[in-house]
Order: structure tokens, then sequence, then C-alpha cells
């Protein structure tokens, strides 16, 4: 059995966890996450309750109403900055009307990527 992964689907999974082929070389390198200007940056703890709170509602809520429910108060901000760095980082995905969608599965990946018959093209 061959499994046939498309150029355009294997490059948005290396961005997503950071990773970038360069047209004219075959070295890899590593795309580095801006935010905004901000007077204070998320705490791993602080991104980690997020991250949990996250997962834990998927798909049917908002991103004020997850900001709401969260253990500890976070600055709007902040908060942001931690959503906009788990859309970058391919966790997550914030629809047009706010509502915020678990999307990475590690266990997925890593099953798909350590079968032995994968073939890149």
């Amino acid at each position: 059995m061959i499994i046939n992964i498309s150029i355009d689907i294997l490059n948005m999974v290396m961005s997503n966890v950071g990773i970038q082929k360069r047209k004219s070389a075959k070295a890899l390198r590593f795309v580095s996450f801006s935010p905004r200007n901000l007077a204070r940056y998320p705490r791993l703890d602080t991104l980690i309750m997020v991250e949990e709170e996250l997962f834990r509602h998927k798909s049917d809520k908002t991103m004020t109403d997850i900001w709401k429910l969260l253990p500890k108060k976070v600055m709007w901000s902040t908060y942001t900055t931690i959503l906009d760095y788990l859309e970058y980082s391919g966790k997550i995905h914030v629809e047009k009307d706010k509502t915020v969608s678990w999307l990475w599965s590690p266990w997925e990946v890593h099953r798909i990527l350590a079968n032995p018959k994968l073939v890149i093209r």
C-alpha cells in the first residue's frame, strides 16, 4: 500500500510545525512567529491553561466565551496573542463568527508519518 501526499499538503503540514522548504535549496529553514508589540508576553503556564480550555470545548464556543471560562483571569491582548500563536502553529482555527475550532491531533500525525510505506512526491 502506497500513501501519496501532495506537495501542497506536505508544505502545509511542515509550515504548521514551523518548518518550510526553500525552493532553491533542499535545506529547511525555521519560519518564525512574530506577534504584535505587547507590553507583556504570555507565560508558559498561561498558554497551557488556554490550550487546555480550548481543547476541552473543541468547537462549540466563541473566543469571548472561552475567555470568560478560563480558571484564571487573562488580559484580552495576552489571550488574543495566544490564539494567534495557536492558529499559526496549526492547533486551532478561528472562524469568521469567532468560533474556535481545535484542529491538532498529534496521534494522527504520528500514525501517518510512522507508516514505512509513506511516499512523498
